[in-house]
């Protein structure tokens, strides 16, 4: 089976990132693939993107809302996107696959002042 099919129709991602010390913090959240890339809008200030800054490695896995695993782990790297076409190209995917309800968010970190930034996963094959 292609690694990659788990995540096709799929709204939830479980992302365990790792502390300093090792101990892996699993947050479910929403993605959009293309191939074996995906892409996850959150916080920049959320404690997923400092782990990932001082670690990329990440697993990744399909989950449900409450964040209860229903596919396979999978060993992959994170970063933050810094290239803004890449940026314009994953919130548009974003957009396209959590419409209005994307948008809600996106208003609810403007009134906290939050700053939204864009993981790229990448997928060991």
């Amino acid at each position: 089976m292609d690694i990659f099919n788990q995540f096709k129709n799929q709204k939830y991602l479980n992302l365990e990132t790792f502390r300093k010390s090792g101990e892996g913090v699993k947050t479910p959240v929403w993605f959009a693939q293309d191939g074996n890339i995906l892409y996850v809008q959150t916080g920049a200030n959320s404690r997923k993107v400092k782990r990932i800054h001082n670690n990329g490695h990440v697993n990744v896995a399909t989950c449900k809302m409450d964040g209860k695993v229903v596919g396979s782990w999978i060993p992959a790297h994170a970063c933050v996107v810094t290239d803004p076409e890449v940026y314009l190209f994953s919130n548009r995917l974003l957009g396209r696959k959590y419409g209005i309800l994307k948008k809600m968010f996106e208003n609810q970190r403007v009134k906290k002042s939050s700053k939204d930034i864009i993981l790229e996963i990448r997928m060991n094959e």
